[in-house]
């Protein structure tokens, strides 16, 4: 960055009187702080990288003190850079403040293929952090194998299942899966099944593979409890919320079989716990309609089957599914896999975390494989004349919620207590850096398109600057 901006950003800072998920603030007035190393390892990790600025002192209510000797504190931190796998190249900018020198350090994202950036003293499960709000956290063991699963292409769709063999698959559903293959793909239709199973990821080896069990398995519950979907139907808009008879569940399922299986159990639970109206045109035709469009919430589905994680990190972790009364919220283990950001959804061509998977659907006509799964969603919402899905990544998580009334949705979904925590926390102005840290979102331009400007349409929050909404000095408060 310019000196002169250096200089806003301070001003900025001192102003609001906080950290933020891209800033981190150091005081450095009486020599270079020893160790930087958890964030700049966090920022490297981070989408956007983020910024260290030296000279500003946070316990003495961020009072301008400048840094010992500008120069020597650069050498420094250069030299703890130095000492992170792989190796961190800061961007310095030197200006004076109030009459005191202070000092920023750019710390950029480490491209996908480097990630985790982490201290080599400390080794990658104990010197890799990652950015949370204002603090550096400690990766867990499957954030940092999130990483190393797509660096190293590891196919964890292709693990061995030890105690299944050829038996356990149904071999109804194999030699029908064979037929469709053999039409879509001739150029496997004068191989054996045993050569097109290995080819298909079915089997390794002639023992059956975690996609081999969970699309033909006679019950892949057997092998793996917990790869199945959670299905509630709550009376209300929170879990724990009683109906008029004291019931805490309308409906209550856990949802198995192969995942052609649960995708239509899903979807027929979808169904039963979802209002249908209907509707009849000018010339008197019936249509019976959904509350939530079902070309939308097929895709979703089918995506989180698809796409999960079915490493041995995330065995133990069902999908979850979700009816409230003002919305549907769909959870399944593992957050977006490879380069993709939430940024990027429905916009590029994603990394595809299970191919085999993928491919097999496709062949069975269950899915398209065509990335076309976002832009059916976004494009099915709208024309139902409802809300834009809003689409969270948690820490191993990928969620996706639908809102299901048109013009009081906003406001039946601040009932909700993320969304009315927003709210709260706009009791003082904030800036988009901060609903964003709030929000534990790394993307601001994500946070503010779902979360806070839907709040700003519907008035409940409001800018503090509305006649210039894009300055770089626009917060946001409760009205």
């Amino acid at each position: 960055m310019l000196s002169n901006e250096l200089t806003d950003l301070v001003e900025d800072i001192c102003n609001k009187q906080c950290e933020m998920q891209n800033i981190e603030i150091k005081k450095a007035f009486d020599g270079c702080p020893k160790k930087l190393y958890n964030t700049i390892s966090s920022f490297a990790n981070q989408n956007g990288g983020g910024i260290i600025i030296f000279g500003i002192d946070e316990k003495e209510s961020f009072d301008i003190c400048g840094v010992y000797d500008a120069q020597d504190l650069q050498k420094k931190i250069t030299e703890q850079c130095n000492q992170m796998e792989p190796v961190v190249r800061p961007l310095f900018t030197v200006s004076e403040v109030n009459g005191k020198i202070v000092v920023s350090a750019e710390i950029a994202e480490c491209g996908t293929f480097d990630k985790p950036c982490f201290y080599k003293g400390a080794g990658r499960m104990k010197g890799s952090y990652i950015r949370v709000g204002d603090a550096d956290m400690l990766m867990t063991e499957y954030e940092i194998y999130s990483f190393e699963v797509f660096r190293r292409k590891i196919q964890d769709e292709l693990r061995v299942v030890g105690r299944a063999d050829i038996d356990t698959l149904d071999q109804n559903k194999l030699i029908e899966y064979f037929a469709k293959l053999k039409i879509e793909k001739p150029n496997l239709s004068n191989m054996s099944n045993e050569q097109i199973m290995q080819l298909q990821g079915i089997t390794d080896k002639q023992k059956p593979t975690v996609a081999g069990i969970m699309l033909f398995g006679i019950y892949p519950q057997s092998f793996f409890p917990q790869l199945s979907i959670t299905a509630l139907a709550v009376p209300g808009n929170a879990i724990g919320t009683m109906g008029e008879n004291e019931e805490r569940f309308l409906d209550n399922r856990r949802i198995e079989g192969t995942l052609p299986q649960i995708y239509e159990q899903a979807i027929g639970f979808i169904f039963r716990n979802t209002k249908t109206k209907t509707i009849i045109d000018n010339q008197g035709n019936r249509k019976d309609v959904n509350q939530y469009p079902m070309k939308a919430v097929r895709e979703i589905i089918l995506n989180a089957l698809m796409h999960r994680d079915y490493s041995i990190h995330t065995d133990t972790s069902p999908t979850r599914l979700i009816i409230y009364s003002d919305r549907m919220e769909i959870e399944n283990p593992g957050g977006l896999y490879g380069r993709l950001t939430l940024d990027d959804l429905g916009n590029v061509g994603a990394d595809t975390r299970n191919p085999f998977l993928a491919g097999m659907l496709e062949v069975m006509g269950v899915a398209e494989n065509r990335f076309s799964g976002i832009p059916t969603i976004y494009h099915e919402m709208k024309k139902a004349g409802l809300p834009k899905p809003i689409f969270t990544v948690g820490r191993g998580s990928f969620k996706v919620t639908l809102l299901n009334k048109t013009n009081d949705s906003i406001n039946r979904y601040t009932n909700n207590s993320e969304i009315r925590g927003i709210i709260e926390f706009c009791h003082s102005p904030r800036t988009r850096e901060e609903l964003a840290a709030f929000l534990n979102i790394s993307t601001p331009s994500y946070a503010m398109k779902n979360y806070v400007l839907p709040l700003v349409d519907a008035g409940l929050i409001k800018m503090t600057i509305p006649n210039k909404p894009k300055s770089k000095y626009q917060m946001y408060v409760k009205v």
